[in-house]
């Protein structure tokens, strides 16, 4: 005769079986456990992770433009401090036109001067945007031709049909 198991262990014998099962469906004669079936990794950490290091909060994204992120606010109007040039990065080669910009708010910014030629200079009231110029470290501010004191772009191209005008109809 095998021997009787004590209370306690069966408690806790219990205890490990109790599974969560979803609610038997109409139609099916037994409740199937749920269980997920994946290859991806669990996003747990196992003790032996925790006790050699504990978890850390992930790291928020921080903002491609923080002087406008910050205000919530998608322009702002600033005053020219200087204007120059900047040399882009590595692979690149040419002169990238920026300029230091004093924003309403106080912070002094770097912002690129887009486009063929300007008109900008010292104490020049411009609007600033946010959009970083990739090739140039530390400009994560676009200048908006064509508002306040920068002008648009005079040598813009104008539009053309290759196939010249319509002709008007003659009844």
């Amino acid at each position: 005769m095998p021997p009787v198991p004590s209370m306690t262990a069966l408690h806790a014998l219990r205890a490990l079986t109790r599974l969560t099962i979803s609610k038997p469906k109409p139609g099916l004669p037994f409740a199937r456990p749920s269980r997920s079936f994946t290859t991806s990794p669990s996003p747990w950490m196992t003790l032996n992770q925790v006790r050699a290091r504990p978890r850390q909060p992930k790291k928020a994204r921080h903002a491609v433009s923080p002087a406008l992120a910050s205000l919530k606010r998608p322009e702002m109007k600033g005053v020219c401090l200087k204007v120059g040039i900047t040399k882009p990065k590595k692979p690149n080669s040419g002169q990238r036109k920026t300029a230091k910009v004093r924003l309403s708010s106080g912070r002094v910014v770097s912002a690129y001067i887009p486009g063929e030629g300007h008109n900008v200079q010292q104490h020049s009231v411009v609007l600033v945007r946010g959009g970083r110029s990739q090739d140039c470290p530390g400009v994560r501010y676009h200048l908006v031709r064509g508002a306040f004191d920068l002008g648009g772009v005079p040598s813009r191209a104008t539009s053309r049909s290759k196939y010249g005008t319509k002709k008007p109809k003659t009844d």
